[in-house]
This record gives structure tokens, C-alpha cells and sequence, in this order.
């Protein structure tokens, strides 16, 4: 086997002749070694190079990483934090509305308005066309202001509404207490409110209030709630009930066959609380009924109508 080598240090090509097998191997081998030591040099001779740099590459990726595991982190506590913002304003706009609702329910049904005009149980019907602008999604700041505007409204209407509602529930007390209608269910008006001739004299005289008859046992009612302040035997009215009833008015229940309430009783509007009778200065079975504003007999006959 010949190798031949080339070179500048040579002339001309120099040539070596191996005859061995041995040689061959040993050639060979050497060539690989030679061949992997110049690889291995090349590979240790370059990595230096990079061996300074990357740590200072490896440090700042790493704080760059840190950096925005910070940043995401402080980006989820703020997100977090509007999100409990809007839980609460959400919760807040909820109970109002609840409020609001149950005193519109209670309002509807005290002033009888048409549920289904009023209907506090769905939303209200709204509509229109789409707009072309487009407008930007609002922030969620801009949200919390919205829902803490919404609220401070919410509880204005809420103040308005239970205000009306004392107002209308004084009006449907008043309007309790205040006579109106006839203190018999059966019976007839036998003597009005002025002057009369007196039944038993037959002399001029003022009569104060107005005369129902009927049939002895007739129940007598209440024509507005109170509170009894006079039961018993008077003189010339028989026995008597005369009940409170508020803003200076009573009213007077006499002639009673029999008193069923005693002196204290709360009354309510419509109650029996006599039974006709013919007791005290009477010609028959009937009741006298007088109506009182500030303790002076005022003419019932307007009370009367005031009921229809």
C-alpha cells in the first residue's frame, strides 16, 4: 500500500509504501486520533467563548421571568379586586331592588292598580334598532361608577316610595277613622239633622243627629274604628256608645236595647256593637246617631253620602 502526502515543506509528493497489515491499522488509527483531537480542540477551543457570556444571558432571562410572574401576579390582584368591587356594588344594587320591588308590590295593591299594567316581577319592556356606532366596551372602572350612580338613585326611589307608602297607609287609616256610611245594615231614616217638632212636646227643637228605625235586636255597626269612651245608661239617650275615632271625631250610639263593647274597646270600622232598642226618651225602636267634630254635633248626612 502507498500513501502519498503533500505539503509546502515538501518539494514533490512524498510517498510511503506500507507492506503490513499492521501498518495499515496503526496508520488508520493514528489518522482517527488526529482527526478527533482537532475536532475536540476546535469544539474546547470555541466554547470559552460562549462559557462568559451565557451566564449573564441565563440571568437576565431569568429575572425577565421573574419580572413577569410579578407583573402577572399584581395584574391578577387588581382583577381580583375589581371583581369583588362589582360582587359588592352587585350585591348592594340587588338588595335595593328587592326593597324597591316589595314597596311597588305593597303600593299596587294599595292603591288597586292593574297588576299586569304594573308588574314588578319582570323587567320592564324596552327595544329599538341597532345602532351603527360602535362604541368602545366600557372599563371596569367606569362600570363601579355607573352601579355606585345607579345605587345612590335606588335609594332615592326607595326613600320616595316608602314615603308614599306611610302617605297612602295614613290616608287608608284616616280614611278608616273617619265616618262614613250607615251605623244599620237594615232599617230606614226616620228623623233628619235640625229642627224638629218634638215628638213628646211638640214644641220647635233642635235635633243633633239623625234617627234610624227598625226592628227591635237590629245589630247597630261602627262607621269607623276607634275607641269606646262612653258605655252605658245616659240621660235621655239610654243606653249609649260613643266612640273616638280621631283628628276630633266621635260618634254617638243611642236607644240601644243592648250594649255589646265596654268602656276602652278598640273598635274596627263595620263592627257590631249594640243592638236597637227603645231605651231612654224613645217612641219605638230606632237609633240615634250623632256625628261629632271637636265635640260639636256636626249633620251625619254628609258621612252618610261620603260612603257611596
Amino acid at each position: 500500500m502507498n500513501i502519498i502526502l503533500f505539503g509546502k515543506c515538501y518539494k514533490k509528493p512524498l510517498s510511503v509504501r506500507l507492506s503490513q497489515p499492521r501498518c495499515y491499522i496503526s496508520i488508520l488509527t493514528f489518522l482517527i486520533v488526529f482527526a478527533s483531537g482537532i475536532f475536540t480542540a476546535g469544539y474546547l477551543l470555541g466554547q470559552p467563548a460562549h462559557s462568559g457570556v451565557a451566564p449573564e444571558i441565563v440571568m437576565e432571562w431569568k429575572n425577565a421571568v421573574e419580572q413577569q410572574k410579578l407583573t402577572l401576579n399584581k395584574t391578577r390582584q387588581e382583577a381580583q379586586a375589581h371583581i369583588d368591587a362589582l360582587s359588592q356594588r352587585m350585591g348592594q344594587l340587588q338588595a335595593h331592588v328587592y326593597r324597591v320591588d316589595a314597596l311597588g308590590r305593597r303600593l299596587t295593591e294599595m292603591a288597586k292598580l292593574d297588576k299586569g299594567e304594573f308588574n314588578f316581577e319582570r323587567a320592564p319592556a324596552v327595544g329599538g334598532p341597532e345602532s351603527s356606532l360602535q362604541m368602545p366596551s366600557a372599563k371596569s372602572r367606569d362600570i363601579i361608577a355607573a352601579m355606585d350612580k345607579l345605587n345612590i338613585q335606588l335609594q332615592d326611589r326607595e326613600e320616595q316610595l316608602s314615603v308614599l307608602e306611610s302617605m297612602m297607609l295614613l290616608g287608608e287609616l284616616q280614611s278608616r277613622a273617619l265616618p262614613t256610611g250607615r251605623p244599620i245594615k237594615r232599617g230606614w231614616m226616620s228623623s233628619f239633622y235640625g229642627m224638629r217638632n218634638d215628638p213628646f212636646t211638640g214644641k220647635r227643637d233642635f235635633h243633633k243627629g239623625v234617627d234610624f228605625a227598625g226592628k227591635l235586636g237590629t245589630d247597630i255597626i261602627s262607621v269607623a274604628a276607634g275607641v269606646v269612651t262612653w258605655e252605658g245608661d245616659r240621660y235621655g239617650f239610654g243606653n249609649m256608645v260613643e266612640i273616638d275615632h280621631g283628628n276630633g271625631y266621635s260618634t254617638r250610639y243611642a236607644h240601644n236595647q243592648k250594649d255589646l263593647v265596654k268602656l276602652g274597646d278598640k273598635i274596627r270600622k263595620g263592627q257590631v256593637i249594640a243592638k236597637m232598642g227603645s231605651s231612654g226618651r224613645s217612641t219605638g225602636p230606632h237609633v240615634h246617631f250623632e256625628v261629632l267634630r271637636n265635640n260639636r254635633a256636626v249633620d251625619p248626612l254628609k258621612h252618610l253620602r261620603a260612603a257611596k
